[in-house]
C-alpha cells in the first residue's frame, strides 16, 4: 500500500461516529493525518484554520449539510472535496459536481477503495503539474492569463477563482490551442480516470465559461464541437 506523506491532511466531516472511526483508522493506516468533526458548521471552520490537502464531507449532517459545505468552501479556498452520500441518482451527482466536488463516494462503500479514491484525487491535483508539462509558466489567450507556478488566472486583469479542477481543465485546453477533444479524452487527461459519467467535463466547462467568457451563453475560447470542446485563443 502506498503510503502518503506526512504533510497530507485530510479533514472528515462525518456525523456517523462508527463510520467516521473506520474511515479514520484506515486513513491513519495508509499515511495520512486526520482531523474529524461532525457537523458542517465546525467542517467549515476548521477547513479555513487548518487548511486540510483534502476534505471529506458527508452530503447528510446536522446543521448545514454537504452541499452547502463544499460550495462554501468553493468560494474560498481550491482544496479538494469527496463528497460521501447515501443517494445514489444522477441528480445528486450532478449538483455535487455542479458545486466543486472531485469525487463523489456513494454508500454503502468500502473504506480500502474510499482510501484509494482520496489518494487518486490528491495525485491528481499534485501531479497537476507534470500533467500540463514545463514548457511554459504563463499561458495567454485574449484578455485570459494563466500562471502554472502560481495556479492563478486573471481575465482581463481582473483575478477569476477557479477550483482545483477548474484550473487543469483551462489550462490544458490552452496549452492545446485549435485542438478538439471529446468528453472522454477530456477526463482521462485532467482527472486521469478511464471510465465514468463525462457530465463531469460538461459541469466543469459550464463553469468555466460563467468565469472566463464575456458570454457564458454564447463562448469564445471555450467553444463546443462534436462529442466534445476545443480551446479558441
Amino acid at each position: 500500500m502506498r503510503a502518503a506523506p506526512a504533510s497530507q491532511l485530510i479533514l472528515l466531516i462525518e456525523d456517523d461516529p462508527t463510520l467516521a472511526e473506520v474511515v479514520e483508522l484506515y486513513l491513519e493506516r495508509d499515511g495520512y493525518e486526520v482531523v474529524r468533526v461532525a457537523d458542517g458548521e465546525s467542517g467549515l471552520e476548521t477547513a479555513l484554520r487548518c487548511g486540510p490537502d483534502l476534505v471529506v464531507v458527508d452530503i447528510m449532517l446536522p446543521g448545514i449539510d454537504g452541499y452547502e459545505v463544499c460550495r462554501r468552501l468553493r468560494n474560498s479556498t481550491p482544496v479538494p472535496v469527496v463528497m460521501l452520500t447515501a443517494r445514489a441518482s444522477e441528480d445528486d451527482r450532478v449538483l455535487g459536481l455542479q458545486l466543486g466536488a472531485d469525487d463523489y463516494v456513494t454508500k454503502p462503500f468500502s473504506p480500502r477503495e474510499l482510501v484509494a479514491r482520496i489518494g487518486a484525487v490528491l495525485r491528481r491535483c499534485n501531479d497537476s503539474a507534470a500533467l500540463l508539462g514545463p514548457e511554459s509558466a504563463e499561458l495567454t489567450a485574449g484578455g485570459i492569463v494563466l500562471s502554472l507556478a502560481s495556479r492563478e488566472v486573471t481575465v482581463n486583469g481582473t483575478p477569476v477563482h477557479l477550483t482545483a479542477k477548474e484550473f487543469d481543465l483551462l489550462a490544458h485546453l490552452m496549452r492545446h490551442p485549435n485542438v478538439a477533444f471529446s468528453r472522454t479524452e477530456l477526463m482521462a487527461a485532467v482527472w486521469g480516470w478511464t471510465y465514468g459519467d463525462t457530465a463531469t467535463v460538461t459541469v466543469h466547462v459550464r463553469r468555466l465559461r460563467t468565469k472566463v467568457e464575456r458570454d457564458a451563453s454564447s463562448p469564445e475560447h471555450l467553444v463546443t464541437v462534436a462529442g466534445g470542446y476545443r480551446f479558441e485563443p
